[in-house]
C-alpha cells in the first residue's frame, strides 16, 4: 500500500509541473526510491518510459491550449518545454498528425493520453518462486554498450544480442559458467551500461570490458519458459507485486539476469533475475 500511496504523490507532481521543468530526481525522492529504480518501475508497470509519458501528457495539453485558448503557438512550446516552433511543431505533429496552428480548426480530430491512475488490484493467484540469497563479491566480463533508458531499453538491449556473434558470446560463456545480462545502473544522463557477460575470476580480455559487484544480498526470482517472454513477464511482476508487499526495496546496484545452457524458446528453459534488495 505505501508504494501505490509514493506512486500516486509521485504522479502528483508530475502533473502539477507539466507546464514547468520536472526534476527527476524530485520524482523519485517523492517515490521513496532511487531514480534508477523509479524509472524502471515505471516503465514496467506503465509500458512507457517515464519520459515518454511526460511527452505524451505535455503535448495532450498543449491541444486543450490551442483549441480553448488564444495563446500564440511559440508560448505554448515554450510553456510544455520546447525551446523553438519548430522542435514543438516537430513533436505535434508525431503524435497529433498535424501541425500546431491546425488543432485551432472545428473539426480537427486530436489525440488525448489520460493521466494515469492506480488502484488496488488483487493479484497472487500465480506463484513466484524467489529467494533471499547472500552472495561475496564477484565480478563479470564481457561486451557492454550504453543505452538510453529513454529510447526503448529492452529493445535495444534485445537487438545487442542478435547483432552479437555467435563466435564472441561463446567467447563469453567459455570465461566463466555459462552467460549474464547486467544492468550497470542508472547515470545522471538517464543511461545504463549493459554487459553481456560471463561471471568469472579470469583475467580481462583486452576487447572486454570489468564490472566489481560488491557483496549484497539478492532476491532471486526462478523462471521456467521461453525466452525473452517468460523473462519479461516475471520483470512486470515483481515491480507491480512483488516489492509493494515483500518488505525489501531496490538496493543500489546492479541487476542480474542469469542463463541457463539449452533451448531458449522450449518450454522448460530455465532462467533467473537477480535484484539486489535491502530490508525496510
Amino acid at each position: 500500500m505505501d508504494t501505490l500511496e509514493n506512486m500516486k504523490q509521485a504522479i502528483d507532481y508530475i502533473e502539477s509541473n507539466l507546464d514547468r521543468e520536472i526534476e527527476y530526481a524530485r520524482i523519485a525522492q517523492i517515490a521513496l526510491c532511487s531514480q534508477y529504480h523509479f524509472q524502471r518501475m515505471f516503465g514496467f508497470l506503465i509500458g512507457v518510459p517515464l519520459s515518454e509519458y511526460i511527452r505524451r501528457r505535455r503535448l495532450t495539453l498543449a491541444a486543450f491550449d490551442l483549441q480553448n485558448g488564444n495563446e500564440k503557438i511559440i508560448d505554448i512550446a515554450l510553456k510544455y518545454g520546447y525551446n523553438s516552433p519548430d522542435s514543438f511543431s516537430r513533436a505535434f505533429i508525431a503524435m497529433h498528425g498535424i501541425i500546431p496552428s491546425k488543432a485551432r480548426e472545428k473539426g480537427i480530430s486530436l489525440k488525448a493520453y489520460p493521466r494515469i491512475t492506480f488502484s488496488l488490484s488483487l493479484k497472487g493467484v500465480v506463484e513466484m518462486n524467489y529467494r533471499i540469497e547472500q552472495k561475496d563479491a564477484f565480478a563479470v566480463v564481457g561486451i557492454k554498450r550504453r543505452f538510453s533508458h529513454v529510447e526503448g531499453l529492452g529493445e535495444n538491449i534485445g537487438k545487442m544480442w542478435s547483432e552479437t556473434p555467435a563466435a564472441t558470446i561463446g567467447q563469453i560463456a567459455g570465461l566463466g559458467d555459462g552467460l549474464v545480462g547486467v544492468y550497470s545502473g542508472m547515470y545522471e544522463d538517464s543511461t545504463t551500461d549493459y554487459y553481456i557477460a560471463s561471471i568469472t575470476e579470469k583475467d580481462c580480455p583486452k576487447t572486454m570490458s570489468r564490472l566489481e559487484i560488491p557483496s549484497l544480498t539478492w532476491a532471486i526470482f526462478e523462471i521456467t519458459g521461453p525466452m525473452p517472454t517468460a523473462m519479461a513477464d516475471i520483470w512486470g511482476r515483481i515491480f507491480s507485486e512483488w516489492f509493494p508487499t515483500s518488505g525489501y526495496e531496490h538496493a543500489e546496484a546492479p541487476e542480474v539476469e542469469w542463463y541457463s545452457n539449452g533451448d531458449l524458446s522450449s518450454s522448460d528453459y530455465k532462467s533467473e533475475i537477480w535484484i539486489p534488495v535491502i530490508k525496510k
